[in-house]
């Protein structure tokens, strides 16, 4: 199932929370908050601008055969909020003498062959969508964002975060958001917007697995880990093995993601707490790798590969519409073994009905 017209606009999606924005916003050392103050207050502005303007997505290519690699362009908006700014690199050329080119680069093709090779995903929208990304964007600009056309990445302020490109599977989760929006194009509210971030990092993980060639034993299940700064008592921004273990800071308070429906957070802040409750799904999503063993690219995440883009999930889903059809989608693949019967544990150990 691709985008159409008939589809809600694309959201814009940050990598950073907005409760982890805010709590840097309050700190006392304006040497934090300005940073995080201005940060917001982009974000902000890039959020309305998605609500007011319509877009409908990338149009399906007609005509043209897709090329067999992907076709990736980085810019530099050198530090001001210009998009997409200057070009310099495109597909095939050399390095950059700037690391922070070369890692987008590396990353946006990353992506391009978990999905191709793992799932037969010819880009992010199945028909060969050119991969733009813009680095150095702004001034101490702390979050990296898919803006419902580009990858944007922030340089971090140095002193909670570093360079955005750093992560490769930061670059996999903001593209992933991609590929919902051309396939079940998840509302970004409540569990349907949970499930879009949830998706993000699962495949955002997978891209870093897939790259380092790692079993779900090997990987570390983080997202973002070397994102942030020697100063900060954390190792990510989220943990997929252990919800609400990835930072306990002085200023950035503690992770505040739930691994089980039973502590699920209630909130109007964060679009429902769609980067908070994420955790559920998540860790959902560990067990079940964990218990399959092997690359998780392959089986577990051929079961959430086959549900995102299968046509049967809602773009209001909540999290039992996805988990049924987790269990679905691995007994139409697999039939009624032991992927099944793994995929329904997961849930049942997360507090999600499945059946």
């Amino acid at each position: 199932m691709d985008a159409t017209e008939g589809h809600p606009a694309p959201v814009f999606c940050t990598i950073v929370p907005p409760h982890v924005l805010d709590k840097l916003a309050r700190a006392d050392d304006p040497v934090l908050h300005e940073p995080a103050r201005r940060t917001l207050e982009r974000d902000s502005l890039h959020r309305t601008r998605r609500r007011i303007t319509t877009v409908r997505g990338v149009a399906p290519r007609t005509g043209t055969a897709a090329a067999e690699g992907p076709q990736r362009t980085v810019y530099d908006a050198q530090h001001t909020e210009s998009l997409p700014g200057k070009k310099v690199r495109g597909e095939g050329d050399d390095a950059s003498g700037d690391e922070t080119v070369n890692r987008a680069y590396t990353g946006l093709g990353a992506t391009f062959e978990l999905f191709l090779s793992g799932y037969g995903r010819h880009s992010i929208d199945g028909s060969g969508l050119p991969l733009d990304a813009t680095v150095h964007y702004g001034e101490n600009y702390n979050n990296a964002f898919w803006d419902g056309e580009q990858m944007v990445f922030g340089d971090g302020d140095g002193e909670i975060f570093l360079d955005f490109t750093i992560p490769i599977d930061v670059i996999g989760h903001e593209l992933t958001h991609g590929v919902t929006q051309h396939t079940a194009n998840l509302e970004y509210f409540g569990h349907s917007g949970a499930l879009n971030e949830s998706v993000s990092d699962v495949f955002g993980s997978l891209v870093k697995q897939h790259t380092l060639g790692q079993t779900a034993a090997e990987a570390d299940w983080l997202i973002g880990a070397g994102l942030l700064a020697p100063r900060v008592t954390g190792k990510a921004l989220r943990s997929m093995k252990a919800p609400g273990t990835a930072y306990d800071d002085d200023v950035l308070g503690k992770d505040p993601q739930p691994g089980h429906m039973d502590d699920f957070v209630d909130t109007s802040e964060d679009n429902g707490g769609v980067h908070i409750n994420s955790g559920i799904p998540n860790h959902a999503f560990y067990l079940l790798a964990d218990a399959l063993g092997g690359h998780a690219w392959e089986r577990a995440g051929q079961i959430w590969y086959d549900v995102l883009t299968g046509g049967e999930l809602a773009a209001n889903a909540e999290f039992t519409d996805f988990a049924q059809l987790t269990v679905a989608a691995a007994a139409a693949r697999y039939g009624e073994g032991d992927e099944r019967s793994a995929v329904l544990a997961a849930w049942r150990e997360v507090g999600v009905p499945a059946e």
